[in-house]
């Protein structure tokens, strides 16, 4: 990256206009996505984004202010949410998040005192890659339910909404251009919205009572729960780290190219962990989803070249505020579920997606047996929901398929020689 080619480095403070400009670009980046999970896991949208607004600033502040990224809900968590909390209730799930975030920081450290390299070892291609295509399939009911279900009811209406939705979206991502390519989320949502309004399923009742300046519905531990700790939650929740590793490690390489800084170096990838599991641990301190870095966002950084941290403080502090507006919380609830269900059929695809593309970029050599054999077994526990129980001990689905293919990748022998052959056959 040539300097001339920066817009505002990463220390540069733009002037005042502009900054309020940039920094609302970046909240619109990652606001669809970010109210999405609260949304699926019926947690307030509010709190999400207060948590995303704090979560960054966390982050910046472990990173010495040296790393443009902002932080969001994350989609990997949105399973083990809803489980956690139809076992436990929401402090099952809180305490769950609190645990992860704490992983991160214990990983962070190890990786602080030994180096990077390992982790890379244990969290190949062939194993996050399937992982996350388990995420985005294992949620594709999800995303059936939401679009065409009214309470239990199948609804024509509803689906209607839901392909309007979709439609929208995958128009706004494959002919807008510059900055409106980078929310076809929020342009999906918002079409959806305006189509539902129209045919009449939308109720302003929540908006018009709602206060200007409204607390959020934060949740506390030992004010709304007490806090537990039991095997059940920790095989839930930790599992999720290693594909939201992978991908913060996947997310900070993209950075490193399109600022031209080695963020893996310095700040160091320790730093950067450390920083993501801060913000999950600050969410789930107040009730809110864990945060991870976002794609979305990354990408405004390479189209405007604006890589200045103050930009992304800017739209996390607005991000806060935002989460205190009464009446935006309202408004976010009057959002209908099929418009909801339009975009995830596209976003959980795509997750699924970006893990067959994460094996394709790297290489991954699936005519090679010991390859197929670890993907091949990833997918089909990870999708088919296998399990294994043992008392209150229940291990299941995308946590199971992920430990597996981790003992897998560990144990069996690489056969770099049957490659060999078969490239030359």
């Amino acid at each position: 990256m040539k300097d001339e080619q920066i817009v505002l480095d990463i220390h540069d403070i733009p002037k005042p206009l502009n900054w309020l400009t940039l920094s609302f670009q970046h909240l619109f980046a990652m606001f669809g996505a970010t109210i999405l999970v609260p949304f699926l896991v019926e947690m307030d949208p509010s709190v999400a984004l207060i948590s995303s607004g704090l979560g960054t600033l966390a982050f910046m502040l472990i990173t010495k202010g040296q790393v443009p990224a902002y932080l969001g809900s994350s989609f990997a968590f949105i399973t083990p949410i809803i489980v956690a909390k139809a076992a436990g209730g929401i402090g099952a799930a809180m305490v769950g998040s609190f645990l992860a975030g704490l992983v991160y920081g214990i990983i962070a450290l190890i990786i602080k005192g030994t180096g990077h390299k390992w982790i890379m070892k244990i969290l190949p291609p062939v194993v996050v890659g399937p992982v996350i295509i388990v995420i985005g399939l294992g949620l594709a009911g999800t995303a059936v339910d939401m679009a065409t279900l009214n309470g239990e009811e199948y609804s024509l209406q509803y689906f209607s909404v839901a392909i309007i939705t979709l439609l929208i979206t995958i128009i706004a991502s494959i002919f807008f251009k510059g900055f409106f390519n980078l929310i076809p989320v929020l342009i999906g949502i918002a079409g959806g919205y305006f189509y539902s309004l129209a045919i009449g399923i939308i109720d302003f009742t929540k908006v018009i009572e709602a206060k200007w300046f409204e607390l959020p519905n934060f949740v506390f531990p030992f004010v709304h729960y007490t806090p537990t700790l039991s095997l059940d939650i920790i095989a839930l929740m930790v599992p999720v780290v290693v594909v939201t590793i992978s991908e913060h490690i996947g997310h900070q390489l993209v950075l490193s190219k399109v600022v031209g800084r080695d963020y893996i170096e310095k700040p160091g990838l320790h730093r950067s962990i450390m920083g993501d599991g801060v913000a999950t641990m600050i969410a789930a301190l107040i009730g809110g989803p864990p945060n991870t870095t976002y794609g979305e966002n990354i990408g405004v950084l390479a189209i405007t070249r604006v890589y200045s941290i103050f930009v992304l403080a800017g739209a996390a502090v607005l991000a806060i505020v935002f989460g205190f507006v009464g009446k935006i919380s309202a408004f976010i609830s009057t959002i209908p579920t099929p418009v909801m269900g339009g975009v995830s059929i596209l976003l959980f695809g795509i997750i699924a997606s970006s893990g067959l593309r994460m094996m394709i970029d790297n290489n991954l050599d699936l005519g090679n047996k010991r390859n197929l054999i670890i993907s091949s077994v990833i997918l089909v526990i990870g999708i088919g929901e296998a399990t294994i129980k043992y008392g209150n001990f229940d291990l299941h689905g995308m946590a199971l398929a992920a430990i597996i293919g981790i003992i897998l990748n560990l144990i069996l022998p690489h056969n770099d020689k049957e490659t060999i052959n078969r490239e030359n056959a």
